[in-house]
């Protein structure tokens, strides 16, 4: 029996249901109804529910699911999606400029591409792992503080047992099995983007982004909100709807996967980045969801001149996110824990107090705040970027990929990232993504240096 991953009606009602909860409607009288009829929470961590429901059931989700989009939220003002209002309440949008470089840019984008492939792949063996999870396996093996790629070498058979690494990853991205970059959708994202510019240019539409998606990406690699909108794309449904009909996947975290070409082209000017960010977010997703990916899209560009330190790349992003946001309001508390916390361990387990309660694990709120703090704690460092932030659980690889670049940006080089997690890449990146498999990171670096240089 096929059970197609985030798509199900029976699965999606339970997250929008949580979902609206969160963007400020009031979901209580058509969650008794839904539970009433017998219908049960979301999967916690999967994609889908084991098995269908009746069709009584499902037909009853779908109407919920309308039922549910329909209701008014106290929240819409403070946190809107369209980029004219977005601008409007940011006090601080930051003018246009022309960069001004402290050090070439083509070796900080090869850096950044090798980041995001480097923090990825640290994180991938423990997606979808709980935090008390993590912990263990690391120092099962003695690599707690974490500092080097996870092995399976050591863990303990109950251990092992009690918290089983990712299934599709460990076989390519223990420390013992890594044999070039895999393939993975945080990698995938960037080549799309890649592919956009490179026939669009930075002018691209929204409905430009689609098509892109529509010839080059397998439906079956992509997950959660680009699932969901892949398939109203095949149903008719033209953008920004295409993000929001029966999509409770809106405000997660794949928006940000897919913002580092958009600040890689932008060096020096955060606003452009977190322009094209959001044209490329709203096919997708609305409100956080879109705030995330035009966040991390700023800090990257102030990051890519190699004139700020972290701290000013984080401040600087903040600028192009609503301030009353959910968003913004979780950066800036990561960001303070992050600076009256000597030990990490005690930042991620703050964070998670204040978030998982509420969240799912791929939520960009959250996952958002822990990369903020993670390259706050570590003032940037690379290495210390990327084990923060995968030592703190829920997206681990995203986040590894998201920090990584950052991190990378800020070091300059490929020389300056240490050996010992670049060597085990072979330049060597796999992709489903047509014409990307086994293309190096030098090759990638020269094609984005040449879309951030076009006119």
């Amino acid at each position: 029996m096929l059970r197609l991953t985030w798509v199900q009606p029976e699965d999606l009602i339970g997250h929008e249901l949580r979902q609206a909860a969160l963007d400020g409607r009031e979901p209580s009288a058509i969650a008794a109804r839904w539970r009433a009829a017998g219908g049960g929470d979301a999967p916690a961590r999967a994609g889908a529910s084991p098995g269908p429901v009746s069709r009584h059931l499902r037909l009853l989700a779908e109407d919920l699911l309308d039922e549910l989009a329909e209701l008014p939220s106290a929240l819409a003002e403070d946190e809107p999606t369209d980029l004219d209002r977005i601008r409007a309440r940011c006090p601080r949008w930051p003018a246009r400029s022309e960069p001004a470089f402290s050090t070439p840019l083509r070796p900080r984008l090869e850096a950044a591409w090798l980041g995001r492939a480097v923090g990825c792949l640290l994180g991938k063996p423990v997606e979808k792992l709980p935090l008390d999870g993590i912990r263990s396996l690391a120092r099962a093996t003695g690599n707690w503080p974490l500092a080097a790629y996870f092995t399976a070498r050591g863990v303990p058979a109950d251990l092992a047992a009690r918290h089983p690494w990712n299934r599709r990853s460990a076989a390519t991205s223990l420390a013992e099995n890594i044999d070039g970059m895999p393939e993975d959708d945080d990698l995938n994202y960037p080549l799309l983007n890649l592919l956009l510019l490179q026939r669009y240019g930075r002018s691209f539409t929204t409905a430009d982004v689609a098509r892109v998606w529509l010839d080059e990406l397998p439906a079956g690699r992509a997950f959660t909100a680009e699932r969901v909108a892949y398939r109203n794309l095949l149903c008719g449904l033209e953008p920004p709807l295409t993000a929001r009909h029966r999509n409770p996947f809106r405000e997660w975290i794949g928006a940000l996967i897919r913002a580092d070409v958009h600040g890689w082209t932008n060096p020096g000017d955060p606003a452009a980045a977190a322009e094209q960010a959001h044209r490329d977010a709203v096919l997708t997703h609305t409100a956080n969801g879109v705030y995330a990916a035009m966040f991390v899209s700023a800090v990257i560009a102030t990051a890519a001149t190699g004139s700020h330190d972290v701290h000013a790349c984080l401040r600087t992003g903040l600028t192009v996110v609503p301030p009353g946001s959910r968003l913004a309001r979780a950066v800036r508390h990561a960001v303070r824990l992050a600076e009256t916390h000597d030990d990490f361990d005690d930042v991620a387990d703050a964070l998670h107090a204040a978030h998982s309660p509420a969240h799912h694990w791929v939520h960009a709120v959250p996952n958002t705040a822990l990369i903020a703090a993670a390259l706050t704690h570590a003032g940037g460092d690379f290495t210390g970027s990327i084990c923060r932030v995968v030592s703190g659980g829920w997206d681990t690889d995203s986040n590894g990929a998201t920090a990584g670049s950052v991190a990378a940006l800020l070091a300059g080089s490929p020389a300056a990232l240490p050996d010992r997690w670049t060597a085990p890449l072979k330049n060597r990146l796999s992709t489903s993504v047509a014409d990307f498999d086994g293309t190096g990171f030098d090759a990638l670096a020269h094609l984005t240096h040449r879309e951030a240089t076009r006119p």
